[in-house]
């Protein structure tokens, strides 16, 4: 077993090759208790754009081959960058199977956006799962709340052969949602209205595991209930990344969440998804940018969602709808700053969407500012259908969005110096494990041209 104090003595390597037989570094690290035995290292020296293999040692014991990729040096030519989107993967409503497709994709980085866990109970069969031969321990069958909860639930998520195999395969860049704490809680408020003293140790214990648990670096550990996971990535020229936090700062959902109609409350100028410190951030990042794309991962659906064809229809209060003085006061910097190639990336919803940014979302004729691209869940919401329900209202009453499907997957993701393009992965089902992956739809937007083309 694990000494209950102190620390593990952990062994790294890095090598050029998977048999390690052309090493580049390595050393040896603590593991402390106290961050539940688990490593951060921030590797210097390597070389850009290349192509790295590492593992670790522990006492006889070696893990499996990591491999990563380091990013282009800043400013460099870059011919073209390949992600993957992804987010939501509820380990009781399904197999990651997405995981394993996406695992044997060519790609520079996965971007994953959010609900990398569920906080809710999980039983003994693992929901749709319907385990048989290996019962979940009881300690799952409750909903997370202590530190210790929310480590447990990392632990059962990554004890998925897939979800390992992804990560293994690529470098992740990773922001949260909701879930990793509680569903839609908003800033210290949770969605019940716990007392705000008992919420923020809560948002401190779920903080605390998530950044034991993601590749983050030593300038993101929590201080208590505060984390800054805002952060910025450049590959060379190309593209630069500005990852947001829209759970943290944001003032609470108005009319009391769910669909509602705008009004007074949703449209005060003073409401924020991002905060005023982050908002400064991502506008004075347009300004300095010279990236031929400017691409924003982030939560929440960011374009008008209207659920009726009705001139006044209700829209979610929890995305960007919601805060449409937040939305923009982002487009208005974007357009300021001569941002002419902005890409929105989002996951949250469990489908997968392809929409215009419009400029007025009333005007359908009004310009397009830039594209989005929603990635659906990876299993949360089951198997789901290529059209839900609300299909034909949807697409109707949104004449931006250009592509909907509620199936499970990922988007593949390639930019180069003319155009993005996105390719919409879905997987048959998954209830049960080893369901195949096609594309059902691909876009491209071109560059200096935003507007959604189908491919």
């Amino acid at each position: 077993g694990l000494p209950p104090t102190g620390s593990v003595s952990v062994g790294w390597e890095i090598a050029d090759d998977d048999r390690f037989g052309t090493p580049v570094q390595s050393g040896t690290v603590a593991a402390p208790a106290a961050d539940n035995y688990t490593v951060h290292l921030d590797v210097r020296g390597l070389e850009t754009a290349h192509v790295y293999y590492y593992r670790f040692h522990v006492g006889q014991w070696t893990s499996p081959v990591g491999r990563t990729r380091t990013a282009p040096a800043a400013g460099a030519a870059v011919s073209g960058l390949r992600l993957g989107l992804a987010s939501c993967q509820q380990y009781d409503e399904g197999y990651y199977t997405a995981l394993a497709h996406l695992a044997r994709e060519d790609l520079d980085a996965v971007l994953f956006v959010g609900d990398y866990i569920y906080e809710n109970a999980i039983n003994a069969q693992a929901g749709a799962r319907r385990y048989t031969d290996r019962p979940l321990p009881a300690v799952f069958n409750h909903w997370t709340v202590t530190l210790d909860d929310y480590r447990l639930r990392y632990a059962l998520g990554k004890s998925d052969p897939d979800l390992q195999a992804a990560h293994a395969s690529h470098p992740w860049i990773v922001t949260w949602d909701d879930h990793e704490v509680e569903n839609n809680y908003a800033g210290d408020i949770s969605q019940h209205n716990d007392p705000v003293a008992q919420f923020r140790k809560r948002r401190a214990a779920a903080y605390r595991a998530y950044w034991e648990n993601m590749p983050l670096r030593e300038a993101q550990r929590p201080k208590g209930p505060d984390m800054i996971l805002y952060r910025r990535f450049q590959y060379g020229g190309l593209a630069q990344f500005d990852v947001l936090d829209t759970r943290q700062y944001r003032s609470d959902q108005a009319y009391g969440n769910g669909w509602n109609y705008p009004g007074p409350e949703s449209e005060n100028p003073a409401r924020t998804l991002t905060g005023a410190a982050q908002e400064r951030w991502l506008l004075d990042g347009f300004h300095a940018s010279t990236a031929t794309w400017n691409v924003i991962p982030q939560q929440v659906v960011f374009c008008r969602r209207k659920n009726t064809t009705a001139a006044r229809s209700r829209l979610s209060m929890d995305a960007w709808d919601g805060y449409p003085a937040s939305r923009q006061r982002v487009l208005a910097g974007a357009q300021q700053a001569g941002i002419g190639n902005l890409v929105v990336l989002t996951g949250d919803v469990h489908v997968h969407y392809a929409m215009d940014i419009k400029k007025d979302f009333n005007k359908p004729a009004s310009p397009t500012l830039g594209v989005e691209f929603v990635g659906t869940s990876i299993s949360s919401g089951f198997d789901g259908v290529d059209k839900p329900a609300d299909w034909p209202t949807m697409t109707a009453a949104n004449p931006h969005m250009k592509f909907y499907n509620g199936r499970r997957g990922y988007v593949l993701l390639s930019l180069d110096a003319q155009r993005v393009r996105a390719d919409f992965r879905t997987v048959t089902g998954v209830r049960n494990p080893g369901a195949p992956i096609s594309t059902a739809a691909s876009f491209v937007s071109e560059a200096g041209n935003p507007g959604l083309k189908r491919a």
